[in-house]
């Protein structure tokens, strides 16, 4: 590909909900375009986007993909991202590097939640969006509808830049509203298309939406509004020479019609991004934070480099492979960039720019181009990469935090040993994977936005850093509290021939809502050293966080150690630990022990036609609503969910809302559990104490 500049470069994410035929529309790009001699599919894994064993296997986008063409002189860096919740991190990553977002939407099924998402995440990025209308070819196909749609839900700005003259089953022309014509695309997915001026009722509709057209454009400038009302419209020289600052000024949210599977209407689509779609130069400036912790801008025209290194992929024989969008200044082979998020010098080896898996060397990289760099030491996602003599840190992404959980079981030592540093890799490569050690319950537990990404998680760990490891159901981390008081006079006595062991310990336990554990002592005269006060609490707080009552955490507990008994030779520090922690048991027995689960709390965004079933289902997970919320054309449900209902619950969600729905979730509380599920918890670990000898 030729060396382009940044008036020249087309930086786009695509987008949109699962199943809505971003990565065909990819395909049919990059063979529109010529990059590849056949449209790949979906299904026999043979797309350019989804080359990783993952996506293939599933057959589904997991990661972003980098793609390129060329078209009408334009260089086209096109970010196909993942449109399944659980992989939300790529889009938002993209986004944060692209200078527009192709947002597509289902031609039967319209606006679903994962639209909204990515809309608002574009939004608060401040790029613009264009909407494109996919799958034209199926039976119930509705673009009226659907068009209407947009126009409730994102604004009255929405405006079809093509129609589909015949959607549906046959679909293969699409009326151009810039052209007053119908454009014809013969059988065979080539992408070629014959003109033809509209006639009859098409000439009538097209020629309102030019209208229309022209009004939305002469809002951008005010000579060009004065001309309009003078005129009564614009020379067609005027309507295209302000088309692209009417969408930057967002005076136009451009829609296109299209199969990209049949490759209808994707031409027109390009020639329209090439023409008046965003380059860096439209956001010419980005805000940073300078080394001193103050704004400053980072310009385009900078002589200095600074990029911005959105996404870390380990892959096969090549290694740590870091992608990158350049804000200023050029990126050099063998050029040293300083991480500033690291504090550490980097050395820029190979360069590339990126088409799927295909990686074409090339010797630099200017400002707003967006390419790739092999086995940086330290450079993860999020970090970016500045010339040593202006360092500036550029804003970060915010990922959802997670709202599934699952526990990985290794199945041997040496894959427990392994399984950190896979772990860690696969945090860096998606931001909104997370895990962590529970020592509560002892389990390995990994977060993130949905089943399918934990399953794929475990899969890669094996795939990838032959980690042999089953996914399960994480414990609950109860904790253990009283109802009453209890009291416990505990004497350890043991003689074993040479110097033995001697502790009593009176001990009094009371519930308290000040939280935690409170240890005190009220000792008074001399029965007990008060050397040995610390030797108690150790004791006391060793039975505490191994459990009492369920082999769980205790908490809101006070405990008071009043008197005892010592002797003078046999009396140490191991006895009374031994001593307070037995008598810790027996008074905590002795005080109505129970049992506190957590509660949730989720904001449950559903179609309005869900929400009956989600509120029955949170019913039969003893769930409580605590009320409702309305965005748009989607209700919010807000409610308090134990923790233990809550396992594989993002799956179930998606079942009862045909995938429309999405769920977040934090920690509110910790709450008395029902007896009858608590009998059922204490059963199980005397279950299990019995079985280990306990």
């Amino acid at each position: 590909m030729k060396d382009f500049r940044a008036p020249d470069i087309r930086n786009f994410a695509v987008v949109g909900h699962a199943s809505t035929g971003k990565t065909m529309l990819c395909e049919a790009m990059l063979y529109s375009a010529g990059r590849i001699n056949r449209l790949g599919s979906i299904e026999q894994g043979s797309t350019v986007s989804d080359f990783h064993p993952d996506e293939k296997e599933h057959r589904m986008s997991v990661h972003v993909t980098i793609l390129s063409a060329e078209w009408l002189g334009r260089e086209l860096n096109i970010l196909d991202c993942p449109g399944a919740p659980d992989f939300v991190s790529e889009p938002l990553s993209a986004l944060r590097v692209a200078d527009f977002a192709l947002l597509t939407l289902s031609g039967t099924n319209g606006i679903e939640v994962g639209a909204d998402e990515v809309w608002e995440a574009a939004e608060s990025y401040g790029i613009p969006s264009f909407l494109v209308v996919n799958q034209l070819d199926k039976e119930h196909a509705r673009f009226e509808e659907i068009l209407t749609e947009a126009q409730e839900h994102f604004g009255p700005r929405v405006f079809p830049m093509t129609l589909p003259v015949d959607a549906g089953p046959g679909f293969h022309a699409v009326l151009d509203v810039m052209r007053s014509e119908v454009i014809t695309f013969p059988s065979g997915a080539s992408g070629k298309y014959e003109e033809t001026p509209a006639s009859g009722a098409e000439l009538e509709r097209v020629q309102e939406l030019h209208r229309q057209l022209i009004e939305s454009v002469a809002e951008t400038d005010d000579e060009l509004m004065e001309r309009f009302f003078e005129n009564g419209t614009l020379t067609e020289e005027e309507l295209r020479a302000h088309v692209h600052d009417a969408v930057q000024r967002r005076l136009i949210v451009p829609v296109f019609a299209v199969s990209a599977a049949t490759n209808v209407g994707v031409a027109r689509l390009m020639d329209f991004i090439a023409q008046y779609g965003s380059s860096p130069v439209d956001r010419a400036k980005v805000e940073g934070i300078s080394s001193s912790g103050k704004p400053v801008d980072v310009a385009l025209a900078d002589t200095e480099t600074v990029a911005f290194v959105f996404k870390t992929m380990n892959e096969p024989h090549v290694g740590s492979l870091s992608y990158f969008r350049v804000y200023s200044g050029d990126i050099i082979v063998g050029s040293e960039l300083v991480n500033v998020d690291r504090g550490e010098t980097e050395r820029m080896g190979q360069l590339y720019r990126v088409n799927g898996s295909a990686r074409e060397p090339v010797p630099s990289l200017h400002a707003g181009d967006i390419g790739a760099a092999v086995k940086l030491r330290n450079t993860h996602s999020g970090n970016t990469l500045c010339s040593s003599s202006r360092q500036v840190t550029l804003s970060v992404v915010e990922f959802p935090p997670p709202n599934t959980h699952g526990a990985l079981i290794a199945q041997s030592k040496s894959d427990l040993n392994k399984l950190g540093e896979g772990l860690s890799v696969l945090h860096e490569e998606d931001p909104t994977f997370h895990h962590h050690f529970d020592a509560a319950t002892g389990q390995t537990v990994i977060s993130g936005q949905g089943e399918m990404q934990l399953q794929i998680a475990a899969e890669e760990l094996k795939r990838r850093f032959n980690v042999d490891v089953d996914l399960g159901e994480p414990r609950v981390a109860y904790r253990e509290t009283i109802r009453g008081k209890g009291d416990s006079k505990y004497r350890h006595k043991k003689q074993t021939g040479g110097a033995g062991q001697f502790a009593e310990v009176w001990m009094r336990v009371e519930s308290s809502p000040a939280g935690g554990v409170q240890f005190t002592n009220s000792l008074v005269g001399t029965n007990v050293d008060r050397v040995f006060v610390p030797s108690v609490e150790k004791g006391v707080n060793t039975a505490c966080t191994e459990g009492v009552y369920a082999g769980f955490p205790v908490t809101d507990v006070k405990v008071d150690f009043y008197d005892g008994k010592q002797h003078p030779v046999d009396s140490k520090d191991i006895a009374f630990q031994i001593a307070g922690k037995a008598a810790f048991h027996e008074a905590f027995l002795a005080a109505k022990p129970k049992l506190m689960e957590p509660l949730m709390e989720l904001r449950i965004k559903v179609p309005e036609d869900a929400v009956g079933a989600v509120m029955a289902d949170l019913s039969n997970r003893r769930g409580r609503v605590m009320g409702m919320e309305s965005e748009g054309r989607f209700e919010v449900v807000v409610a308090e969910v134990p923790q233990c209902e809550l396992y594989k619950y993002s799956g179930q969600l998606r079942s009862l809302t045909a995938g429309r729905g999405r769920h977040r979730e934090k920690f509110s509380r910790y709450e008395e559990m029902p007896p009858d599920l608590e009998a059922k918890v204490v059963a199980k670990h005397s279950r299990k104490s019995s079985e280990n000898g306990g």
